[in-house]
């Protein structure tokens, strides 16, 4: 404790060290680490790079003054481990250099380039050992490779702007969603995250909002190869596809797992909109049969493509219609057995945008089977759909409008699950609940008092 107190009172910055200011607001959307505050003030960018839009690597090369402690060659290993958090941290820079003049006896340890005076390395035991009698001062050169992706953004980039909006990597492509001020620099942005992110070698940068169609985007190449077929590995199981022609959420692994947790070997599960695979996979290894269905050709030659090098083709049944189509088609031809014989299914409708209005094709959907009504009695499937919602009450608000959708009240039967936040007021929930009996086995003819209710009160 005495030591981190008298390392917070020497810690300041170095007279001879760059200091350079943060850009308000900046976003860290970056897959390395962000610039730890112990070195902030160690680069400043020259002026000249200000405004570059093709990337000029040696422009960034600098000499910078950092403190140093000599040591002794056969103290160094024990000298790292004892000032811990105060020796210099920065990408391809040793911390252990050679001292002119002092032949193998003795090395430099570059330090924080806040330590400004002996009492920051007070209690660590070096100065016991005639290890440190003054701090000195190294000219370390600093280029390019030193520096991380958030500082050469911020050079570039003019002041006062967003560094970066992130991006998410899937395999080897880092897709970024660059605002308007950042297109000029679009080029040299995807350069730097790929240079400073090992395993990238194509950034692409969405053009356009997500394909309600398809559920793909629209992008454009920013630098590397124009390779889209990605190989992704989630929850143990690989996945390829072509990124520019399919759907993939790196962020949704998490809530893949969940609902796949949730099954036992021997369900059947119904996925309306599944794209790629990454329901329908891991629950067929799991054990169960699965009927996976996507709209988008290419989501369903990669569905069955996935399939067979997970080897799970034996499990997976694929089906490329519309996903009312696919319920009213298939899924009903399915259901009746499935529920004599009591078995379990799980229906996922993983299509934020649009899935809640496609409930209503529950509706009726067994009306010509009115003896299975009897059999299924606690055996209905049991639904998970996904929904966005910018309500400021978003549970209540998608089990409003999936009560509407599937024409019954859903209030006390079903159970709603927050996946993530998908941007400022705009929320991914997923909304579970059986089936209700009277939805699947009315006729459609049948009026409805609650229905017509449910669908009022959507309208006002």
């Amino acid at each position: 404790i005495t030591a981190c107190r008298r390392l917070q009172s020497s810690l300041k910055p170095h007279p001879l060290c760059a200091r350079s200011s943060s850009s308000p607001g900046a976003t860290a959307g970056m897959s390395e680490q962000n610039t730890p505050s112990s070195d902030q003030a160690l680069y400043q960018a020259p002026p000249s790079v200000r405004g570059m839009t093709v990337l000029d690597r040696e422009a960034f090369t600098q000499t910078v003054t950092v403190p140093a402690l000599l040591v002794p060659t056969g103290l160094v290993n024990r000298a790292l481990k004892s000032l811990k958090k105060l020796t210099l941290q920065r990408p391809g820079v040793k911390r252990v250099v050679e001292e002119e003049g002092c032949g193998e006896t003795h090395k430099l340890v570059l330090l924080d380039p806040r330590v400004s005076s002996l009492d920051a390395i007070a209690g660590t035991g070096l100065q016991d050992l005639g290890v440190a009698s003054e701090i000195r001062h190294f000219a370390l050169r600093l280029t390019y490779d030193n520096l991380r992706s958030e500082e050469v953004l911020r050079a570039v980039l003019p002041d006062g702007h967003d560094v970066t909006s992130g991006f998410s990597r899937v395999g080897h492509i880092a897709h970024m969603n660059l605002r308007d001020h950042q297109l000029p620099y679009r080029n040299l942005i995807g350069q730097v995250i790929m240079d400073k992110n090992p395993g990238v070698t194509c950034v692409v940068n969405k053009t356009n909002s997500i394909d309600s169609t398809y559920r793909h985007f629209s992008m454009e190449l920013l630098a590397g190869e124009d390779n889209m077929v990605a190989k992704v590995r989630e929850n143990g199981l690989l996945y390829e596809f072509d990124f520019s022609r399919v759907y993939w959420n790196p962020r949704l692994s998490t809530e893949h797992e969940r609902i796949v947790s949730q099954l036992r070997r021997e369900d059947v599960v119904v996925d309306v909109f599944a794209g790629v695979g990454p329901f329908a996979v891991p629950a067929a290894r799991r054990g169960c049969a699965v009927f996976a269905n996507d709209l988008n050709p290419e989501s369903f030659r990669w569905l069955q493509h996935n399939s067979r090098i997970n080897k799970v083709t034996d499990k997976v049944t694929a089906f490329n219609l519309d996903g009312r189509d696919f319920i009213r088609g298939p899924v009903r031809d399915l259901l009746p057995d499935l529920l004599r014989a009591k078995t379990s299914v799980h229906v996922v409708m993983n299509l934020p945008a649009l899935a809640i209005d496609f409930l209503d094709s529950f509706r009726g959907l067994l009306a010509h089977e009115p003896g299975v009504g009897v059999a299924c009695e606690g055996t209905l499937p049991r639904v998970h759909c996904y929904s966005f919602s910018k309500d400021d009450a978003p549970q209540r608000d998608v089990v409003r409008r999936a009560a509407a959708s599937l024409g019954a009240e859903l209030d006390g039967v079903c159970s709603v699950h927050m996946v993530r936040n998908v941007a400022p007021n705009k929320e991914m929930l997923c909304v579970s609940f059986t089936l209700p009996k009277e939805v699947v086995f009315r006729s459609l003819e049948e009026p409805s008092a609650k229905r017509q209710k449910l669908e009022e009160g959507t309208a006002s």
